[in-house]
């Protein structure tokens, strides 16, 4: 099972992250893939805008530190050692940290959004969720730092106050108030986030 699906409808890809079973946590290889589709989605013509999402009910939980500990599910389809060797940026790049395309970029949230999960959503244009849905920047609870870019998005793309209380106490946020706090545009029914976005992705497309 890939770790990132990719399909197109008319002008609008959308971007899958596939790992349901860990609620779609990062690893390695899917940055690597992110990298690439994102380099895809700039450099091909017929493409105008992306919807980023995750699989079976929820968006993404994070990085998966189990894996990182050994602990795998699934057998990586690239060579990580290689790619990491070869093209030391592409963790960030797949994170859109450092990298931007030049299209669009629609988050359908449902579920989970925590940690890495909203450090990449930050990444993204224009953001709805699902009623149900949780984000929050965890890093704190695990004496960990948010490489993902939060420390600096975050301020930038909410209150300051509100950003410095996710960042320092890990809290997590409903929908209804990532909405409130600017962090999301839309909240709908559950389930309904993807079609919201490929809503707003054909009017874009259009």
């Amino acid at each position: 099972m890939a770790q990132i699906e990719v399909t197109t409808e008319g002008a609008v890809m959308v971007v899958t992250l596939n790992r349901p079973k860990r609620f779609n946590a990062m690893t390695l290889t899917m940055f690597a893939l992110l990298a690439d589709v994102w380099q895809e989605v700039s450099d091909n013509d017929d493409i105008r805008c992306a919807i980023l999402t995750g699989a079976e009910g929820n968006f993404c939980s994070g990085m998966d530190l189990r894996a990182m500990a050994g602990d795998v599910d699934e057998v990586d389809s690239i060579d990580v050692p290689k790619r990491m060797q070869e093209d030391p940026g592409f963790i960030y790049r797949g994170l859109l940290k450092t990298y931007q395309p030049t299209k669009p970029i629609i988050c359908a949230v449902e579920g989970v959004a925590i940690a890495g999960g909203t450090e990449i959503l930050q990444g993204t244009d224009i953001r709805v969720a699902g009623e149900s849905a949780r984000f929050g920047v965890s890093e704190a609870r695990w004496s960990l730092y948010p490489m993902g870019g939060s420390a600096v998005r975050l301020r930038r793309q909410i209150p300051y106050a509100a950003a410095a209380e996710i960042l320092l106490t890990g809290r997590h946020l409903q929908a209804q108030e990532a909405k409130d706090l600017g962090l999301i545009n839309h909240v709908v029914p559950d389930g309904g986030a993807i079609d919201k976005a490929m809503e707003i992705a054909a009017m874009i497309a259009a």
